[in-house]
């Protein structure tokens, strides 16, 4: 187990080395992900992300459900609290689901899942859990479907935990919400 001093060790490291005062609120790559919590998938070493440059949602499965839409949208009003206006055009929104993802475990559970997600366990084959190449096609969907407040381009990866790589499943397609 990981104890409280040696987590308060690196933090003093971190301070005297690495730490960034002049950082912003505000995302400096204009760039949101949603990813999984498995911590062998964390975006900021996967995708080498500089400090700042991305804001990075991380829930179950790193899927898209209500509660994902409703910190997207307080994220859009952070922004704009902090005039960096809310997220839009030029702002990539990408979506990271990963191989072999504890999600698939939780299928035996479509009561809890279906929780999850907010839907009856009857529409839960609709959620495609246990394949994250079509959960990533349904999530992107959803993000499409939302009524987000902006225009983002959204994009959907899949990580693949065997071999460290990224791909490239659906390809940033610009939202448009009238």
């Amino acid at each position: 187990m990981t104890s409280i001093a040696t987590l308060s060790a690196r933090n003093e490291n971190y301070a005297a080395t690495r730490f960034n005062a002049d950082l912003k609120i505000n995302p400096a790559g204009k760039l949101m992900i949603i990813g999984c919590v498995d911590p062998r998938v964390d975006p900021t070493e996967l995708l080498a992300l500089e400090p700042g440059e991305a804001a990075v949602i991380r829930n179950v499965g790193g899927r898209v459900t209500p509660a994902t839409l409703k910190t997207i949208a307080m994220l859009g009003k952070v922004g704009q609290a902090n005039h960096g206006g809310a997220p839009g055009v030029g702002w990539n929104l990408v979506v990271l689901h990963h191989t072999d993802c504890g999600m698939t475990d939780l299928a035996a559970f479509p009561d809890l899942l279906a929780e999850y997600f907010e839907i009856t366990t009857d529409e839960l084959d609709s959620k495609a859990v246990s394949d994250p190449y079509s959960s990533v096609h349904v999530d992107t969907a959803a993000l499409h479907a939302a009524p987000l407040p902006s225009s983002f381009a959204v994009s959907g990866l899949v990580y693949d935990v065997g071999t460290g790589r990224v791909q490239t499943i659906v390809e940033p397609t610009p939202l448009r919400h009238e």
